[in-house]
Order: structure tokens, then sequence, then C-alpha cells
């Protein structure tokens, strides 16, 4: 590969997806970091000091390449909503979101090991997503079709998910499904990186 070695601190499948559209070629390195928010964390801050976080804990192995760590935090009136796990939480968060508006805050962290390990460059997205009125029918024949399990708010935005939806407000659409792939093409240029 031409230019500096580029690796993604994550093992999500969505977001390795992502990061193909930009790089041919990179390499993921689980992270491994503690995800629990802090006592009064906001999901904004909350996002940004995780995505630093899965990136630095990598950078000590890639000492001369690019890190990318990614975090996404999702949030309804204050509350934090995680990934559901099971379909009992899916349903519950799913009901709850209906007829309301969740934010997804997702912040994006390089790193570049071969000049400053300690320095990162950071952006945050953050994206509205206005749930229309679901009905129970609705909710157990998207959980039945998509199990959305591994996937912040218990939906896919890039699937069938969509269908819940009134209305997204963002400013880049790739920052719903988990990377923002706008915010990460100007972080790898001012690091040297074409894109395209």
């Amino acid at each position: 590969m031409n230019g500096p070695r580029v690796v993604l601190a994550s093992t999500s499948r969505y977001r390795a997806q992502l990061l193909s559209r930009l790089l041919p070629c990179f390499e993921s390195c689980a992270p491994g970091t503690e995800e629990t928010p802090g006592a009064g964390e906001k999901p904004a801050d909350l996002a940004l000091r995780l995505a630093t976080a899965k990136a630095r804990a990598v950078a000590g192995h890639w000492p001369d390449a690019l890190i990318i760590g990614s975090d996404q935090v999702a949030a309804r009136d204050g509350t934090l909503l995680g990934k559901p796990g099971d379909r009992d939480t899916a349903r519950r968060q799913l009901k709850a979101s209906s007829a309301r508006t969740v934010s997804f805050h997702t912040a994006v962290c390089l790193l570049d090991t071969r000049k400053d390990p300690a320095g990162a460059y950071t952006a945050l997205d953050i994206t509205r997503v206005h749930f229309r009125a679901l009905g129970t029918d609705e909710v157990e024949r998207y959980l039945d079709r998509e199990e959305p399990l591994d996937c912040a708010g218990s939906f896919k935005c890039e699937a069938l998910g969509i269908s819940l939806f009134e209305r997204i407000e963002c400013t880049d659409p790739t920052a719903l499904v988990g990377l923002p792939l706008m915010a990460l093409s100007r972080l790898l240029r001012d690091c040297g990186v074409p894109v395209p």
C-alpha cells in the first residue's frame, strides 16, 4: 500500500465496510476498551472520549501508522441507549422511541503515531432520528426481519430500519451507521493521505 499504514481500532463489520469506501487497504484491531459512561457524562463527551480511548489503546502496537478510533452514543431525552443485545431490550427501545427523537453522537479520532503519538485529531457528528409512531405489530415484524441486536437504538438505518422514521437530520449520512466518512476524509487529508 502506498502511504502510511492505517489501522481501524475496531472489529465492527459496519465500520470496516464504511472505511473500505475510502481506503482499499487497512488493518483492524480490537481495542478492548471499557465503554462504561462516567457519572453525568454527556453523550457527545462520551463518544469523543471513547473514540480517542479506542485509538490510543491500539496505538502502542502500531508505532508507525494512522490509527482510527470511532464510537457512537445514542440518547433519547438524556437517556443513553446502548446496543440491545437481546430481543426484549430491542423491543423496549423501539417502543420507547415511537414518535420521539433519538440523537446519535458519532465521534472519530485519528492518531498519527508517525509524528505525534500523543496528538489526536477528532471530529463529532450529531444525527437526529425522528421516529414515526410505531405499532406493536410493526416493531415485532421489524425485529423478525432485521434482528438489530448489535446496533445502538435497535435499528439498522442502512436496511429495513429506515422504514421506522419520519425523517433524519444529519450532515453526514454515514455517521448514523457508525463512522462519519466526511469528517474522517478531512482528518486523513490533514495527515497527508490523499482522499480521493
